[in-house]
């Protein structure tokens, strides 16, 4: 009995101290932090942030300065409310302060492990850079498409016309998008990616617009890491199921390609493939998550430039 005495002394001894040492671990950890509000066991500040969290953080920068932490759950954030200390970290300071978390939505399909939106600037990332930069972005291959751009604004006003001899409404909006992603895709696969009907126009601009919800979507694995095996608003297997329709519309543009027997059309599909096969710089996976940022890229810029025509 004088053993097991001992024994359970010893352990009670060695979980204060512990308990001790991690406490002011803590606290020392959280001198290091800008001031902020108080949080709440478990759920930290979450409950400050209310339904409109841009307005609830500019009334707490008020109280709380420039720049201040916030608990989110378990997830600790800084949040930065003033021009001046924004332009520090994300300019002067960009490198050291690149490291974001990543929304567990976007690991559906291991994006963020191929995405060049969501890599860490290392070696992989800048591979993808370069290539943007040099195959998709650059200013010779914008200016060797300005026909293309051209062709599709001709399309635009030809549908239109046509819509007014017959009488039909324009979808304004969803015109827009067609005429949008028909010439990115021109530029990326030669081809229509949907056409003029507006039957597969409108269920490409579902899938994308369902990513782009998925995304944005509050996310208890985001504030709590520890649920992230379980999925619980199952938000992630939805994420998971609209990039694999994506990517198998990808896939199938690819494969068309490396099996046809005609002259390269010299796009940025061909490019890649080119790219692919001489240094594997990159693979083909990289590259069709490569293509996924293009099109949400694309339906935000239709919202924005006609924001009520859904």
């Amino acid at each position: 009995m004088d053993f097991l005495n001992s024994l359970v002394s010893v352990f009670l001894v060695w979980a204060l101290v512990t308990a001790l040492f991690s406490a002011n671990k803590a606290r020392k950890r959280k001198l290091l932090l800008p001031p902020g509000p108080f949080p709440y066991p478990i759920v930290g500040n979450l409950f400050k942030l209310g339904d409109k969290p841009h307005k609830s953080l500019t009334d707490l920068a008020k109280t709380c300065g420039p720049i201040m932490s916030l608990r989110l759950g378990q997830v600790t954030t800084i949040v930065i409310s003033s021009p001046t200390l924004a332009k520090e970290v994300m300019q002067t300071n960009d490198f050291s302060f690149s490291y974001r978390a990543t929304p567990d939505s976007i690991r559906a399909q291991n994006h963020h492990l191929h995405s060049m939106v969501w890599l860490h600037p290392f070696n992989k990332w800048r591979s993808l850079r370069k290539i943007s930069n040099s195959h998709i972005f650059a200013n010779q291959r914008l200016d060797a498409n300005q026909h293309l751009r051209q062709s599709k604004v001709e399309d635009l006003l030809l549908f239109v016309k046509e819509c007014c001899g017959d009488g039909k409404p324009v979808n304004i909006g969803l015109a827009a998008f067609v005429t949008s992603l028909n010439l990115i895709s021109n530029t990326v696969f030669s081809v229509d990616l949907v056409n003029p009907s507006y039957n597969s126009a409108q269920e490409f601009k579902e899938l994308v617009w369902n990513i782009m919800v998925e995304a944005g979507k509050p996310n208890l694995a985001d504030y709590f890491p520890v649920l992230r095996s379980i999925d619980p608003q199952g938000i992630r297997r939805r994420m998971s199921a609209h990039f694999a329709k994506m990517f198998e519309i990808f896939d199938h543009f690819i494969k068309q390609r490396m099996q046809s027997t005609e002259v390269a059309d010299n796009d940025v599909l061909d490019v890649l493939l080119r790219i692919i096969h001489e240094n594997k710089e990159i693979n083909k996976e990289m590259m069709m998550h490569l293509f996924v940022p293009l099109a949400a890229f694309i339906d935000a810029a239709e919202k924005q430039s006609f924001p009520h025509c859904r």
